[in-house]
Order: structure tokens, then sequence, then C-alpha cells
């Protein structure tokens, strides 16, 4: 899953894209309003973290831009007004959550999988594909029950195909949801992950759709 952060003050920036890598996130950063509106219209977003008090533009008024250009991803806002009018202001805006500063990384966490669970249509936090289930918030996976090692980016493409079961994801999609921007996207490691995914849980786990990309579904379906 991809994240965008867009907050100013340094240390809390760095603070958060800290954070949310070691979560198993990909993230970008942007440190002013002109920047994270640019990043959020051109680039493909699983959730992201906005600070209202940015320079240049100010967070409500990215993120009413971004609802008018019909960007639809859910948005977690961080102020440090904890005023009722603001969070009003905020969700009127298209706010999804709001978390106040300071606050606990595990919150912020936690909020943001509600907010990607819902965007998907996914309620609870395991999700399973016949005997394949992940677990989003502990981020172990099992297969009929016994756990299975995966690597970090082996766990990202397949939480991302489960968050999207039954769907056809493109190469590039998932290109663009598990890796940050400076990633090279000619590399072929999406089928290498694949490939190595199939060897852990099962070679029917992913079907790969020619000329369209991949697909995870319940079995016999």
């Amino acid at each position: 899953m991809r994240l965008l952060i867009v907050e100013d003050e340094p240390s809390l920036g760095h603070q958060l894209r800290t954070t949310l890598e070691g979560a198993g996130y990909a993230v970008d950063l942007a440190t002013d309003g002109e920047d994270g509106h640019f990043l959020g219209s051109t680039e493909s977003y699983d959730a992201v973290v906005l600070d209202l008090g940015l320079p240049t533009i100010d967070g409500l008024t990215v993120l009413d831009k971004w609802r008018k250009e019909g960007r639809g991803f859910p948005v977690l806002v961080l102020t440090a007004r904890d005023s009722w009018s603001d969070k009003v202001a905020g969700l009127d805006a298209g706010a999804d959550d709001y978390l106040a500063k300071p606050f606990q990384s595990e919150e912020l966490i936690a909020r943001l999988r509600a907010l990607i669970r819902r965007a998907s249509g996914n309620a609870s936090s395991e999700l399973t594909a016949g005997e394949v289930r992940l677990d989003t918030r502990s981020g172990k996976v099992t297969l009929k029950g016994d756990p299975v090692k995966l690597t970090a980016q082996e766990y990202k493409l397949l939480s991302y195909l489960l968050h999207h079961k039954g769907k056809v994801v493109s190469r590039t999609e998932l290109i663009e949801h598990i890796y940050d921007q400076d990633f090279d996207r000619d590399s072929n490691t999406i089928e290498v992950f694949v490939t190595r995914i199939r060897k852990k849980l099962g070679a029917d786990v992913i079907t790969t759709i020619r000329g369209l990309g991949y697909s995870l579904d319940e079995p016999g379906r």
C-alpha cells in the first residue's frame, strides 16, 4: 500500500515517514501544499495523511481541490487545532478521518488501516482467500493455519491483491501502489514476487490474466 504524507514540519514529516515505512507502507513525503497537491493529483495513493497548516496552499484548499478533481483516496487530516469548527471544516472539505496533534503512532497506523480497508470494501482486519489469511494488524500471513514468512515486498503485493480480491490488477497498478515515486517502473520485480508468492502459498493463489494483469480470488470461483 502506498501513502502520501503532506507535512511541513521536518521532524514530524521524517518521523511519520519512518514510522509508516516501518509498518510496511511505501511512502512519499511532500513538505508544502503545492507539492502535496501535485503528487496527489498525478500519483496513485491508497491513503493520504494531510496537515492543515501548510505553506503555499493550506491543507483544506488542497483537499478541496483533490475532491473537485475527482480524487477519491481516503484522507486522514492532521492538525494542531483541536476545535470543533476545524474538525467540521476538514470533514466538509472531504476528509475521511481526523487526528489532532500530538498523537500516538499506533493510533495513526490503526486509523489508516481502517480507512484503506473501508475504501476497498473490507470490513475485517483479516483478509482471506481460500486457506490464505493475512492479518493487517499483526502483519502475519498463514496458509492452512501455518505461518508463512514473506519478504516485505511480497507482503505488500499480496496485501494489495487481497484488498482488491476478485478484481484484475495490472502490473502498472501494482507498481504504483507498492512502491514510492522513485522506483524504476521498468523493473520486472512484480513478476519475480508473484513467482515467489506462488511457491510459498500455492501455484494457483494468484492467477495471471494474459495481457491484463493478476487476480486473486476464492478457489473454485
